[in-house]
């Protein structure tokens, strides 16, 4: 593979230059070197594997692995926690009554949320009864009024009815 088409591909794959970059150690046999020509076996390092694939008519293809990390003859990494002592009863016991405190707290905080919650039920439907007899109230009021401006009306029609008719019968009389 020439230098060339090595930089492409390094080009194409970001991830593969930056392993090789970053994490590249010494090889541990020095290659030969030929002019152009890059070895790929340079990628030889402890915790990453470099296979180079069949070639492809896009280019070439490699796989890289990772191998777990290994901790050859590195400190311990257990935490060694502390002993854990027992809880004497009295503990057990205040902290029991704590608990016992917060839910009769909680408990009454609800209760005080419900009967604000029912008041203003209450309230709402207070005012929603209040609205509804003032409607039927005003709505009376208006259909007394409606009945008596109509009986008004059908009276005064009546009497020029009537007025009328002894108009007529005052004239049939002076004509006979």
């Amino acid at each position: 593979m020439t230098l060339a088409a090595y930089r492409d591909k390094m080009r194409e794959l970001p991830l593969a230059s930056i392993f090789c970059s970053c994490i590249l150690h010494e090889p541990k046999e020095k290659p030969t070197k030929k002019e152009g020509v890059v070895d790929l076996n340079l990628c030889i390092i402890r915790d990453m594997e470099v296979i180079e694939l069949n070639k492809r008519r896009s280019g070439q293809a490699f796989e890289v692995i990772l191998k777990p990390p290994s901790f050859d003859g590195g400190p311990n990494t257990l935490a060694i926690t502390p002993p854990r002592r027992e809880p004497s009863l009295e503990e057990i016991q205040r902290k029991l009554d704590a608990a016992e405190e917060r839910r009769k707290c909680q408990e009454a905080e609800l209760l005080k949320h419900l009967a604000e919650k029912r008041e203003h039920e209450r309230e709402v439907a207070q005012k929603a009864l209040e609205e509804h007899n003032s409607f039927i109230r005003l709505a009376k009021e208006r259909l007394e009024l409606r009945m008596e401006h109509n009986k008004e009306k059908r009276e005064a029609h009546l009497a020029a009815m009537l007025e009328r008719l002894q108009e007529k019968d005052k004239h049939a009389v002076e004509v006979s």
